[in-house]
């Protein structure tokens, strides 16, 4: 697992990051670290990133916000369903309660079964990786696809998974981590072993049962993937968004804040 400390120079930008959980830490808000450090903690890769990635319940997601306000941040509760930010100058912190499409949750299973360790000198608690794996799974932006991350991450830690957690995380939309189950046994031939048996075969029984009862709705759960990709599905050409309650999580507005802010097409 990453040594954090081994940084080469002083970097302001971590210095920022220290105070961040510091106070967090202080002000005992229950927080996770995710995001680049997450992924380092677990598979070795370290990466350049721009923000630090907190976790909280979305119970805790306004305190944490006037922790940073109390202290001079810039702050804003960037999208309603997932995601607040606070800022000094050019550093952020990304406080993050669920996700894009609203279905990955911050619940206490996080936290039950979070991963100690250090970040910055500090002691930090990281997601789980299989909280890790449920989130980046559903990413599948035509600017940003998180399938490699995935990949790594199954490639670190797929001995000790909870297995029976993961598939309930995906519940169902169970196809997705098939989906990452087969491209992770393509990306590496010699590993498809670290995937339990039982779990590829409980996965391909579902996909069995799904070819003789093949569901007749007029939906696209493109949508949970992508929120710019399937516009055109649910803006002309009649599909369901899936993530509109009261069969996803979203309201009309959240969809239309969260679609507003996606990178223009390229």
């Amino acid at each position: 697992m990453a040594n954090f400390e081994n940084e080469s120079a002083p970097d302001p930008k971590h210095d920022f990051y220290r105070k961040a959980l510091d106070m967090l830490t202080r002000s005992k808000i229950p927080y996770l670290v995710g995001g680049a450090y997450a992924l380092g903690f677990y598979t070795g890769i370290l990466r350049d990133t721009k923000d630090l990635d907190v976790f909280v319940k979305t119970s805790d997601c306004l305190g944490a916000l006037h922790i940073f306000e109390g202290a001079g941040f810039q702050t804003e509760l960037t999208y309603s369903h997932w995601l607040a930010k606070a800022c000094w100058n050019d550093h952020l912190v990304d406080i993050i309660f669920s996700s894009g499409n609203a279905l990955s949750e911050v619940d206490e299973l996080w936290f039950e079964n979070a991963a100690q360790g250090e970040l910055f000198g500090f002691p930090v608690r990281f997601i789980p990786p299989e909280e890790m794996i449920w989130s980046k799974g559903l990413v599948m932006e035509r600017e940003r696809y998180d399938g490699a991350d995935v990949n790594h991450i199954l490639l670190a830690c797929a001995k000790n998974l909870d297995w029976k957690r993961l598939l309930k995380r995906f519940g169902p939309y169970w196809r997705v981590l098939l989906s990452h189950l087969v491209l992770f046994g393509f990306a590496y031939p010699g590993k498809r072993g670290l995937v339990p048996e039982w779990v590829m075969r409980d996965l391909l029984a579902r996909m069995e049962t799904e070819l003789e009862n093949a569901p007749g709705e007029h939906v696209c759960l493109g949508t949970l993937l992508s929120r710019t990709q399937y516009k055109i599905d649910t803006e002309q050409w009649g599909f369901r968004d899936h993530r509109l309650q009261p069969f996803g999580k979203m309201t009309k507005k959240q969809i239309r804040e969260w679609d507003a802010g996606a990178p223009a097409p390229g």
